[in-house]
């Protein structure tokens, strides 16, 4: 059965770091653009970062760049998200997907299968 797992959220002071992995089986990670989106309470789900199946090609959405990094190695069927100088409001829960573009897309709809998700607390 194809399945997403993500791991690695927490509870963080503004200015640290969290490391969330994104784990498949059932299925190879290295067919697919691989997205990062996180949903706050009361918001609608935000595409944050997203990576290209074999030439490592990023894209983020603005309120991340230069904080949030994504990587992926396709040998351990692992998406790895690297957040720094987190903010309290990078506060939600952070879901990976496959999708079913073969763009770099922060697009919902372009993405199918979804992980359950990992709560990532921002608070001092």
């Amino acid at each position: 059965q194809a399945q997403l797992v993500e791991s690695g959220g927490g509870l963080v002071q503004p200015g640290g770091s969290l490391r969330l992995s994104c784990v498949a089986s059932g299925f190879s990670l290295g067919y697919f653009v691989i997205g990062w989106f996180r949903q706050a309470p009361g918001k609608e789900r935000e595409g944050v970062s997203c990576i290209s199946t074999q030439n490592g090609r990023t894209y983020h959405t603005d309120s991340v760049k230069g904080r949030f990094t994504i990587s992926r190695d396709n040998a351990k069927n692992t998406v790895t998200l690297q957040m720094n100088s987190l903010k309290p409001e990078d506060t939600g829960v952070y879901y990976c997907a496959t999708a079913r573009v073969s763009w770099l897309s922060l697009a919902s709809a372009d993405y199918t299968n979804w992980g359950q998700g990992t709560q990532v607390t921002v608070s001092s």
